[in-house]
């Protein structure tokens, strides 16, 4: 089994049936609101935002789209997220996942830092028996055993893919390309692939990295250049306007319509045969999240949804499942 800290050789990146065409997926990091400006706490959180499930389903449904709600322990937890999904899962209309953030998620027995919060970096025992536990809460209260991981704050660790392995995980989706959370203590992601990866030699587990691209007349030396602008986030700006140099990830979250077009039309060029989006539930309402602050906000981001459905429509990429994703494959 290859780690997930570890760039993966060629030879590992995976193959689609030539009938699976081109295909994109919408995942939704699935989880409590908090103070993203403030440090982690167990109990500093609620749930307000959950209702608001039910019309992002059904959203998606008027759309042919099938989310992966990726639900971590506080949502795992909540009747109103059980109520309003399990139709949906049960019927095919949705599909879930474990996303673990290791700060509320039992076993505590580390101390509450930010290193710590990126759950690889947890004693390998300690990240095993967290996860063990969500993944039983959500077979035991939504009924569907779930295939599908990512780790809160994208904290993979040495030891993950094994653990997902023992626990009949098999796709993660953890791996965000062209990102670094190093400086907090996190996995540096740059230099990985976008195309979806095998972790073993029995192609047992999948990765699916998330969907960013670079943009601009410099797009090709990004990886060289990006990093050294962390600290200056105004000369990123001026970059990205004069149509040099962009880090576009696929997400309503901080970025424009026009901007994930651009992104979808690099990733199309380049041979990208499944696009992978993701946003946070808690920006389904107004307040829990730098990107929503207001009501109006929220027409937005489902305005954002529509525009993008529509576009990837035209360029005759299709909405598909996890069970299409394992369905074509190719394995071997």
């Amino acid at each position: 089994m290859r780690s997930l800290v570890e760039r993966p050789p060629l030879a590992a990146m995976a193959r689609f049936a030539p009938e699976f065409g081109t295909r994109f997926l919408l995942t939704v990091d699935t989880e409590e609101e908090f103070d993203w400006d403030q440090p982690l706490g167990r109990d500093n959180h609620s749930l307000d935002h959950v209702p608001r499930l039910a019309k992002f389903q059904q959203f998606c449904e008027t759309h042919a789209v099938v989310p992966i709600w990726l639900v971590d322990w506080p949502v795992a937890n909540s009747a109103i997220a059980a109520e309003i999904l399990k139709p949906a899962l049960e019927g095919g209309r949705a599909e879930i996942g474990v996303q673990l953030h290791p700060w509320v998620n039992p076993p505590f027995t580390e101390e509450l830092t930010q290193l710590n919060s990126f759950s690889g970096n947890l004693p390998p025992d300690l990240e095993e028996a967290k996860f063990a536990a969500l993944r039983d809460m959500i077979e035991a209260k939504f009924g569907i055993a779930p295939l599908i991981y990512r780790a809160g704050r994208y904290g993979l660790g040495p030891e993950t893919a094994e653990m997902l392995a023992r626990h009949g995980i098999a796709i993660d989706t953890s791996v965000r390309p062209l990102f670094d959370y190093s400086s907090g203590g996190g996995p540096d992601h740059r230099g990985f692939p976008l195309r979806p990866y095998w972790l073993d030699d029995r192609h047992t587990l999948l990765e699916l990295p998330l969907t960013t691209s670079y943009w601009g007349l410099l797009r090709r030396h990004g990886d060289a250049i990006f990093p050294r602008l962390w600290r200056m986030p105004s000369l990123r700006g001026v970059l990205a306007r004069l149509g040099l140099l962009e880090r576009i990830p696929l997400t309503p979250e901080g970025v424009s319509v026009e901007e994930a077009i651009r992104c979808i039309d690099i990733a199309l060029d380049d041979g990208l045969q499944l696009l992978t989006f993701s946003f946070h539930s808690p920006s389904l309402r107004p307040g829990y999240t730098p990107y929503v602050r207001a009501p109006a906000d929220v027409d937005t981001l489902y305005d954002w949804w529509r525009a993008i459905f529509a576009y990837l429509e035209r360029r005759g990429v299709q909405s598909a499942s996890l069970a299409d994703v394992m369905r074509h494959v190719v394995r071997g």
